[in-house]
């Protein structure tokens, strides 16, 4: 199967076996980070650059700021629905649909990268306090009635974070932008 380099910068996700203790801590440190990593690629780019597709067809740089934000409020409140519920069924959303509404297609990517740097410092105060049993809890997906642990959630996560972020500094790279 050929992967599209510029849809799949880092390659597709591939949902681990079994999840180590250093790994789990790895994938806590990359959604730590991400916030900063990605307020430091996009907070000196123009107006037009963020408004670039990051590959033909897809989502302006803008648009992918603003989808993070969305995914990992949506990915946080699933947490701790599973947290606190037993194996819930979770609501999906149409990501493609949200990013032509215009709050983010037009709106100040700052809003986003705020909301993100809290974000994710809850999330990650909430990722650290769990309990082993705690990452094991589960919920299901209804699109494809996948029952999803939140260890495994935390790895895909982490991906998403660093998938998006390549998105935006490899268009970077190719366009010769600082």
């Amino acid at each position: 199967m050929m992967v599209d380099r510029f849809k799949y910068p880092i390659g597709v996700f591939r949902k681990p076996e079994s999840i180590t203790t250093e790994q789990l801590n790895s994938c806590i440190n990359n959604i730590q980070s991400f916030p900063q990593l990605l307020t430091n690629e996009v907070s000196s780019l123009t107006k037009e650059q963020l408004d670039t597709p990051y590959r033909h067809d897809g989502w302006t740089i803008r648009q992918v700021v603003h989808h993070c934000a969305d995914s990992h409020m949506n990915s946080f409140i699933r947490f701790k629905l599973a947290l606190t519920e037993e194996t819930p069924t979770i609501k999906p959303y149409h990501e493609d649909r949200w990013a032509e509404l215009s709050d983010a297609n037009t709106f100040p990517i700052e809003h986003s990268l705020t909301l993100l740097d809290g974000l994710h410092a809850r999330w990650v105060a909430l990722l650290t306090s769990l309990q082993t049993s705690d990452l094991k809890k589960t919920f299901i997906h209804p699109q494809n009635g996948e029952e999803i642990c939140l260890d495994q959630n935390i790895v895909l996560y982490a991906w998403h974070c660093n998938h998006h972020l390549a998105h935006i500094t490899s268009l970077k790279k190719r366009k010769g932008w600082k």
